[in-house]
């Protein structure tokens, strides 16, 4: 098998998962449908095209940076009567960074690689108002799994975020993840964010059982210490 990563950074982001009437919320983390919709959007698919390859990659997301939640709201005029529509809730999340990763078939996800580097349609991080502050590639495929990913990829936070964990002193830094659930996994929770169809006319979406968990990753502004080149004790002799 073989793994994608990804980098989600940008000053919004907005990952709903279910939304009520004029309420559109956002998850904690990138969702597998939005992930599986930016990875369809830089191939160039359109929306009433098959989606089963994409969502069997298997996903995962690991929080880099979770970010601050925001509340926004629109107003708008119905175009011919000029009656006021209602007031329509928007959240999101501010300044967050999140390092995801697809797996499956090396073939395609070697053409998602190259469709993410050049992609048909731009990318966004869950809404259209929402664009990436850098390129979401993250590098080449690596061999190995979602959770290799995850364990190894450096931290992706903000210099200036990271900074704040040094003054902590954390050498390495606990990082919450959400993964797809094997197989009779007991710790599962589920959401309903795996996609089978995006046809505006009939969007469809199954439930997706999710692991959730940690990886500890190094802090790059924090150094350790580097041993003596000498032994301190020497001096004091045998017993």
């Amino acid at each position: 098998m073989s793994a994608l990563p990804l980098v989600l950074a940008g000053p919004l982001q907005a990952w709903g998962s279910a939304s009520r009437f004029a309420r559109r919320g956002t998850e904690n983390a990138p969702t597998k449908s939005g992930i599986v919709g930016l990875l369809a959007a830089a191939l160039g698919r359109d929306r009433t095209a098959d989606l089963s390859d994409l969502a069997a990659l298997r996903f995962g997301v690991r929080v880099d940076q979770p970010g601050v939640r925001v509340r926004d709201y629109q107003t708008a005029k119905h175009l011919v009567t000029g009656v006021s529509m209602p007031v329509s809730e928007r959240f999101y999340l501010s300044d967050a960074v999140f390092v995801a990763a697809v797996e499956g078939d090396p073939e395609l996800v070697a053409d998602l690689y190259r469709a993410v580097r050049e992609p048909v349609y731009l990318p966004y991080l869950g809404r259209r108002s929402c664009p990436p502050a850098r390129p979401v590639d993250l590098g080449a495929p690596v061999d190995g799994t979602v959770e290799d990913v995850l364990e190894r990829t450096p931290w992706q936070a903000a210099r200036w975020f990271q900074l704040q964990r040094r003054r902590k002193g954390e050498e390495l830094v606990e990082l919450s993840t959400l993964v797809d659930a094997a197989p009779g996994e007991t710790r599962a929770d589920t959401l309903r964010d795996l996609p089978l169809s995006f046809n505006p006319l009939h969007r469809r979406y199954a439930l997706r059982a999710v692991t959730p968990g940690a990886v500890h990753v190094p802090n790059p502004l924090v150094r350790r210490a580097a041993p003596p080149d000498h032994d301190p004790v020497s001096a004091l002799g045998g017993s």
